[in-house]
């Protein structure tokens, strides 16, 4: 059960697979992430586009065909009614390569602007199975974390142990002192999307304390400079 200190993650954003991948499992999982979603009330921030759903043609008569991850839990998401905000750079919009936007859609002009865009809309995050754009994007979110710029909770969605090499190459960094015993535990991990979600809302963040220093409050003074668009219940 989550702390009762802990605020509420009313926003998740999702890092994942614009392709289904090999393994049925994965789109089954994106699915069902977007429904557990739903029945515990959270808005979904994903990067946008739904590979096989194009332009002209409807979610309802689509949903027979061939969708990616990122199209199966926004999708699901968004049928059951969440709010969904995809965050696409123009270039890959205009671009015609990944598909239609499901919910609302904000256009960026780089993917730099993309990943801030999303954290800024988001209070926890989960990487599905994807390939270098998710690792990159968690990853990001992860070193930022271990600066101590925020301690949002981060997760990885362990579907049929996608995961398991790149978590025991995480220990082998912890082992050659590469990486701190604390910023390992920085990234949480789990098989089931129910499990992963209750342990994010648990989340207690350990800042290292020659990272407590830093101070990046000039960060949120350009956060002022942009505009208000936080997803609201």
């Amino acid at each position: 059960m989550a702390s009762s200190s802990v605020p509420k993650i009313k926003n998740i954003c999702v890092f994942c697979g614009s392709s289904p991948g090999k393994e049925k499992e994965f789109l089954e999982s994106a699915n069902h992430l977007g429904q557990v979603v739903v029945e515990r009330k959270i808005h979904l921030v994903y990067g946008g586009g739904s590979l096989g759903l194009m332009e002209g043609v409807s979610i309802a008569a689509f949903l027979g065909g061939s969708l990616g991850l990122m199209g199966g839990v926004s999708i699901a998401a968004f049928l059951g009614d969440s709010q969904v905000l995809g965050v696409i750079p123009k270039a890959l919009a205009e671009g015609d390569i990944i598909g239609k936007i499901v919910g609302e859609e904000l256009q960026v002009s780089t993917m730099s602007e993309r990943l801030s865009v999303m954290f800024e809309h988001a209070d926890a995050f989960i990487a599905l199975p994807g390939g270098l754009g998710t690792l990159e994007e968690i990853f990001h979110i992860s070193s930022w974390a271990q600066l101590n710029i925020h301690q949002k909770p981060k997760g990885l969605l362990n579907v049929n142990g996608f995961y398991n090499t790149l978590l025991s190459f995480l220990d082998h960094v912890v082992e050659q002192q590469f990486l701190t015993f604390s910023a390992r535990q920085i990234l949480i991990s789990a098989a089931t999307t129910e499990q992963l979600i209750d342990e994010l809302q648990s989340f207690i963040p350990v800042v290292d304390s020659s990272m407590s220093r830093l101070n990046w409050s000039i960060m949120e003074r350009c956060k002022k400079l942009r505009l208000d668009l936080s997803l609201s219940l």
